[in-house]
């Protein structure tokens, strides 16, 4: 379940529109986590390079978020919805916001000036809130983004420890880049023990049949 979406410009932290849990209670205890994404946000306006879709754990939930034409677009949610969905639906937000604000996102100075959205984002996460719809059920099997290789980090790595989210892509690019080369090494070294199997059988079959051709 998406629980929370915040829009903010890169640039200098500005919340330009957010919607949360319309439930009361639920509301109260994402209060912290609200706080934690506008720490984000300053974060990532002072990254020279922070990466253009991240996910990031906090807790029992999970942030992920898109960077397009200096906006951010960020959600928290359950860690069991799917990964494809939340960014299906964060790109889905992109489209519709740049249509109605792109030219006005760097005119404005007052947060949530674009607070109207949250019409479109209630619809919108209404749309997306069902996996076992069929529209989201085609959108999880199609390879829309390359999600799998965004790698999960911490978010205490970045507000608590003070690492950049640049080094920390870096990091899970690396990670990556060996876990592929790993994988790549097994299924060399399986391949030579499979062909080292079948000439040993070859052999095998050749001395039997010598052995009865001189023998018999």
């Amino acid at each position: 379940m998406v629980l929370m979406t915040m829009i903010a410009r890169v640039a200098d932290a500005l919340p330009l529109a957010a919607s949360m849990q319309e439930d009361e209670q639920a509301g109260r205890s994402l209060m912290d986590y609200q706080a934690q994404a506008k720490q984000l946000f300053r974060k990532i306006s002072t990254d020279p390079q922070p990466p253009g879709r991240c996910s990031l754990e906090s807790g029992p939930y999970i942030f992920h978020y898109i960077i397009e034409r200096g906006v951010c677009y960020l959600i928290l949610c359950d860690k069991s919805f799917s990964k494809r969905l939340a960014f299906q639906y964060l790109d889905d937000l992109q489209t519709e916001f740049s249509l109605q604000y792109s030219g006005k996102v760097e005119t404005v100075s007052r947060p949530y000036s674009f607070i109207e959205f949250d019409t479109y984002i209630q619809k919108a996460r209404k749309s997306y809130m069902d996996s076992r719809a069929r529209k989201n059920l085609n959108n999880i099997n199609t390879e829309l983004q390359d999600v799998h290789r965004i790698m999960v980090q911490n978010i205490d790595d970045v507000l608590q420890r003070g690492e950049t989210l640049s080094a920390l892509d870096m990091k899970a690019s690396n990670l990556s880049s060996v876990s592929q080369k790993y994988k790549k090494d097994a299924t060399y070294l399986n391949l030579r023990s499979s062909y080292a199997k079948i000439a040993a059988i070859v052999i095998v079959v050749i001395v039997f049949l010598l052995f009865i051709k001189f023998w018999w």
